[in-house]
Order: structure tokens, then sequence, then C-alpha cells
């Protein structure tokens, strides 16, 4: 066995982290559990007892280090990434170890960004932050939506949740991070107007009409990383912020063999060109779920060669985006992804 065959998922006994686990084994290679905690770890599931397991913590670089030394690839799972990101990639980077995380918070990847491109791609390694739901997969339908095309005059994405289960980790990473959101105006990463922008947003199936609000995540400066956008608005549907601001909300529960919640997620993007609006969304269930498939494809193609070269990178610019959506789609069962033919931008309902 070698390095490219072990994957370290760092946060690997959290909610995202087993999930992540599990499809690790799924695809073939060998996840190494690494965590802050030696409880823990100690506490993993018992399908996972077979597995290594590395106790370090964020501020203990050396540690890092000696943890990737036999690895290929790194997978952060432990928000809030303000706090872990930037310490991981940079042993990652320093290691000569892919790094990915699935964060949604805007700073911590411009703080990787801004950090480690140069790095990267002196030691021959990708820094891929977001590859996750939230990020992501807006990244990778607005990037397939262009058709290798740069330029957008105008990008609206609407992600929609049936509900919301919060975990734990994402309550923690909501009180952490403070800073105010960025969109795109002009060209130009802007903060987001106070008070939020709201409107109403009709998803395709399963959800339909919705109160949305203007609330950006980390596709914002993903999509800035390599994209030539004009503007760019980014919602989601209320109704499960009021889950989400309910500290009585539970966290998921398992409603089937792997492991999934009830929970249906849209992410709905029109992507306008001109007079011309592309519309895709891709429609499946469980935020958490669905976020290990979309990071472990994006672990075995840094693994496999399947990129587009070292630095730090959004997904849709190290990967073929079109490309790994139908491998979600077809190969992993993730999701499904739908795409409506080009139209006049006045035929579009508001």
């Amino acid at each position: 066995m070698n390095a490219t065959d072990r994957v370290l998922v760092y946060g690997a006994t959290g909610h995202t982290g087993r999930f992540v686990v599990d499809e690790l084994r799924r695809r073939g290679l060998v996840p190494v559990l690494a965590g802050r905690s030696a409880v823990r770890l100690a506490a993993a599931p018992p399908r996972h007892a077979d597995l290594d397991r590395r106790v370090v913590a964020t501020d203990d670089p050396d540690g890092l280090r000696r943890a990737l030394a036999d690895v290929g690839a790194v997978v952060n799972c432990a928000g809030p990434f303000l706090d872990s990101a930037l310490p991981l990639a940079r042993a990652a980077v320093a290691s000569g170890v892919h790094y990915l995380d699935v964060t949604a918070e805007q700073p911590a990847v411009q703080a990787l960004y801004r950090e480690l491109d140069a790095p990267a791609r002196a030691a021959g390694v990708a820094v891929v932050p977001a590859m996750a739901f939230y990020g992501g997969l807006a990244d990778l339908l607005v990037t397939a939506a262009l058709d290798g095309g740069s330029r957008a005059d105008e990008v609206e994405v609407a992600i929609g949740l049936d509900r919301w289960w919060p975990t734990a980790g994402t309550r923690v990473t909501g009180a952490r991070n403070t800073a105010t959101r960025l969109v795109i105006r002009g060209g130009e990463l802007a903060e987001l107007a106070d008070p939020a922008p709201t409107r109403t947003w009709t998803y395709p199936a399963p959800l339909g009409e919705q109160a949305v609000v203007e609330l950006p995540f980390s596709e914002v400066v993903t999509i800035d990383r390599h994209l030539d956008v004009g503007e760019l608005r980014s919602y989601l549907n209320t109704a499960p912020l009021d889950d989400l601001h309910d500290a009585a909300t539970p966290e998921p529960a398992a409603t089937d063999e792997r492991g999934r919640s009830a929970q249906r997620f849209v992410v709905d993007v029109r992507v306008r060109r001109g007079a011309d609006t592309v519309r895709t969304w891709a429609t499946g269930r469980d935020i958490y779920a669905v976020t290990a498939p979309i990071v472990v494809e994006g672990a075995v193609r840094l693994l496999d060669g399947r990129h587009r070269g070292p630095g730090a990178a959004a997904p849709g610019e190290v990967f073929d985006a079109a490309d790994v959506l139908a491998a979600l789609e077809h190969d992993a069962g993730a999701l499904a992804v739908r795409t409506a033919q080009p139209r006049p931008r006045a035929s579009i309902s508001r």
C-alpha cells in the first residue's frame, strides 16, 4: 500500500466526517482517522475499528506533519474552518500532500487562496477548499453551465432545503463566523447589503415557490476565484433558517441504511450571458451526507491525476466540472442534475 491509497480525514468522528470515511472506503481508498480528541477517536463506529487513528491538534504543526507523512491527501471536516483550515493546509503543503475541505466559511477560503497558492504550486500539490454541498456544488454547476466559458454577466444561486436539522458543528461554526458576507457587484467582491434583500424564488420540485433571503456562502469566493462574473447573488429559503435558529431543533437522524436524514435539497443556478440564460439545478438528499461523495470525488481525482495542476484553486477551476457532476449523478448516485435550454432573459420569471 502506498500514500496514494491513503487519505487522512481530520474530524473523522464528526457527523460529516463519518460519511466521508464511509465514502472513501466505497471508492477503494484507505481512510486514516484523525482529530483533536482521543476520546472521540476511540469511540469511532465499530465499522471503522480496523482503521488507523491519529490524535493531533491543529496548533501542533510538527504533529500535523507527522500525521500526514504517509498519506496522499487530507480531507478537513473539522470546523470552524477559520481555526482549522490554514494550520492543516500549511502542514499538508509542507508534507507534499493534497488538501481539501468542506467549509462554507468565506474568510477561510480567502485565507487559503491568499496564503497558500504559491507554496502549493512550489510543492506540486493542490489546495481545494469548499469541495462540499455549500460552496463546491454551486461552483461546479455554474462552471458547467458556462460550458467552457469563463464570463457571465449575472449569476443567481438559490439553495433550497425542505428543513434543516443542524449538527453541533454547524452551530459552533455559525457562532464563530461573524464576518460580513460577500457578494459580487460590478465584477468585484463587495459586502452584502444590510438588511439582506428578500424575494420569492420558484424552485424545481420538490420545493416550489419559497420566500428567500440573500445569504451567500463560500461559493461566492470560489466562483470569483476563477470566473469573470459581473453580478452574483446567492439565496437561501427562509424556512430552514427558522430550524437553524431554534435551539430545540434536533440534529439529523438516520432514516436509511446509508445513515442519511430525510432532508431534501435543491441547488438552482441561473447563469446569464447577454440575452441568454442557462438554468441548471441539482436535487438530492441530506446536505451533510452528499458532501461526502463531492469531496471524495475531488480526493480521488487529485490522487489519480485527473486535475489541472497544483495551487490553491476552486472546485470548478481544478476539476472538469461537468465530468464531476456526471460522476456524482451516475456513479455515486448522490444527486440528480438537470439543465433547461437557454432562453432570453425576459422569458425567465423573476
